[in-house]
């Protein structure tokens, strides 16, 4: 580009380069100011102006697409417009003033900083426009390309990188900046890629070998990276799937298999994986993102290499790792080595492999966005290159800036604030080679999950504050079970628990003013029970009755309906979190999870 060309890059927005001529309907590249210029004469002597000759002669000839000129009407003095072109004239008479010690360079980019006096440095300023997020690892890519990286042409180039795959109706139509993120990102063993035949099995259609559910909070505070082990039983349900011809063949469900099967095996695409994670945990996914071998060889390539940390020294033969005990910075072939090692951790298992894949990505986040990364445009090239290319995502995100604005939401996550974990599982006594899941801890995660509680201490005086203020909704009287007028939808939890609530109530606890009203308009994924300030004594005996906590409660004006007796009644929706009559609801405290974690700024050797 004529910015680079003249070493001044960095003060031109190429985004004002690249214009549409209204004529030929073609984006065409601007190169200088609209404002007249006289021509610049040829220098008095060899050496003193020969920047100002080139300035001089790029004038000549040149066309801006725009139309009128800054003064004297349209093309203005010296000018012509043909068309809405205006063509400057390469024949203008010399001009007899004094010649400038320098040539005035191309206009700053429209809120930059003024140039500097000659002999005075510019003072490096961080741009948070170059912020960019890139997550992989055999499991993780996210892109962000900064806005002043590249113009209309790159923005294609880049666009034209992405691979494309229907969610077939599996995803939620496409994240949302007013509420949480939920994005799969699967990391497929298919041996796709130069030199990646090596690593045996090269026939392999792919697996969803390592799987990583993402949520972001709703407030950006805060994530969790929830690691699904591929050797887990689930069930994989049908899964409808677009063919190439544009038809939709539904492919069968399998009961109590690996949940790697979930993806490639009988021609399942990553939608039947999204379906399965779903039904799973009763968590909607917004995305997927699909990764392969290639993306940790290139992406930790781009970043110049990742730091990670070795309790013992490690010679895999079938991973190909080979390094000594301590911290090392490994790139490329050593970079997809680590992340694919198990047999000389722990227990040689898959379970164990998910600590070093954590491990790995977590020292990426830190490297992609320490300013080592940040303040380097090469790198933010190679990196938007590498990670367009290793990427396969669902069609509803599969441009440059889509991605782009999903990256820029799961940025504002503080490292600190992004907790790694996995879904609790046991060995599977009927088959020592694969797991189960362990119920209890599994789903009081998920709910964790679903309700957008962090698994990190985020804010922590504000978080006091706001718990005593919850903890306050439950401290007064109580009134009679008799007085408790109470309407019950179902918002998402198993069919007939509306029903079945009622009943409980009205013949256990004697809450006879009560009424099961259907489905509520939407489902939800937590339990809430809306209610008047003057009907607060209800609620809090409805809570004790049923283990709501105070999260559940939801006063405030207008909050009630009109019950079967014609008289104000409280609303109590039965969400997805629900686990049936008289099971407490415990408000999924962070602290009380029984279930392995730790952060993503953090280092933890592995061994």
């Amino acid at each position: 580009m004529d910015a680079q060309g003249r070493g001044r890059a960095d003060d031109i927005d190429p985004a004002d380069q690249w214009v549409l001529n209204p004529n030929t309907g073609e984006y065409e590249l601007r190169l200088a100011p609209s404002a007249p210029q006289s021509a610049v004469p040829r220098p008095r002597k060899a050496g003193g102006g020969t920047a100002g000759a080139r300035a001089g002669g790029a004038q000549a000839g040149r066309t801006q697409t725009g139309g009128t000129g800054a003064t004297g009407g349209p093309g203005g003095p010296g000018g012509t417009q043909t068309g809405g072109a205006r063509t400057r004239s390469a024949k203008a008479a010399p001009d007899t003033r004094e010649i400038p010690e320098t040539v005035p360079g191309p206009r700053r980019r429209r809120g930059a900083p003024a140039e500097p006096p000659p002999g005075r440095r510019r003072t490096k300023q961080k741009s948070k426009s170059r912020k960019v997020l890139v997550w992989t690892g055999g499991s993780l890519a996210f892109l962000l390309v900064g806005a002043s990286s590249a113009g209309y042409l790159y923005y294609r180039h880049l666009n034209g990188n992405i691979t494309a795959v229907s969610d077939d109706g599996a995803g939620t139509g496409g994240f949302s900046k007013d509420r949480a993120i939920n994005v799969l990102v699967i990391g497929t063993d298919k041996r796709t890629g130069e030199g990646n035949d090596g690593y045996g099995d090269t026939d392999s259609v792919g697996h969803a070998d390592t799987t990583i559910l993402l949520h972001v909070s709703k407030d950006r505070s805060n994530a969790t990276a929830m690691s699904i082990p591929r050797d887990m039983i689930v069930d994989i349900p049908d899964c409808p799937t677009t063919q190439d011809d544009g038809t939709t063949v539904t492919i069968p469900g399998t009961s109590s298999t690996r949940f790697n099967n979930s993806l490639g095996q009988d021609n399942r695409t990553p939608s039947c994986t999204m379906r399965t994670v779903t039904e799973l945990t009763g968590i909607e996914i917004d995305h997927f993102m699909v990764a392969d071998f290639n993306a940790v060889k290139t992406l930790s390539t781009a970043v110049g290499g990742v730091t990670v940390c070795l309790e013992k020294d490690i010679n895999d033969k079938k991973s190909k790792l080979n390094l000594t005990a301590g911290e090392h910075k490994i790139q490329g072939e050593d970079a997809l080595a680590f992340v694919r090692t198990r047999y000389s951790v722990g227990f040689s298992s898959d379970l164990d492999r998910i600590g070093l894949q954590q491990q790995f990505l977590g020292s990426l986040m830190r490297q992609v966005k320490s300013d080592d990364t940040l303040t380097n445009p090469k790198k933010l090239l190679a990196l938007a290159e590498a990670g367009t290319k290793a990427l396969t995502v669902d069609s509803k995100i599969a441009d440059i800036q889509k991605l782009a604005g999903l990256a820029q939401e799961i940025g504002k996550v503080n490292t600190k604030n992004l907790t790694f974990t996995k879904v609790p599982v046991v060995d599977n006594p009927d088959d020592a080679a694969t797991v189960v899941m362990q119920e209890a801890q599994a789903q009081q995660l998920f709910r964790t999950v679903r309700g957008d509680v962090s698994l990190t201490e985020v804010k922590k005086k504000e978080a006091e504050e706001a718990k005593k203020k919850e903890a306050a909704k439950l401290e007064g009287a109580r009134a009679d079970a008799s007085e408790v007028r109470v309407n019950i939808y179902n918002g998402g939890a198993e069919s007939g628990s509306a029903q079945e609530t009622l009943n409980w109530l009205q013949n256990e606890e004697g809450v006879t003013k009560s009424s099961q009203l259907g489905n509520a308009s939407a489902d939800v994924d937590k339990t809430t029970l809306a209610y008047d300030p003057d009907q607060a004594d209800q609620a809090r005996k409805l809570a004790d009755l049923m283990g709501l906590s105070a999260s559940v409660l939801q006063p405030g004006e207008g909050k009630s309906e009109t019950s079967s007796q014609g008289l104000p009644a409280m609303v109590l929706t039965l969400g997805k979190d629900f686990q049936g009559a008289g099971v407490p609801l415990d408000g999924s405290a962070a602290a009380d999870l029984d279930v392995e974690k730790n952060t993503a700024d953090k280092q933890v050797c592995a061994g």
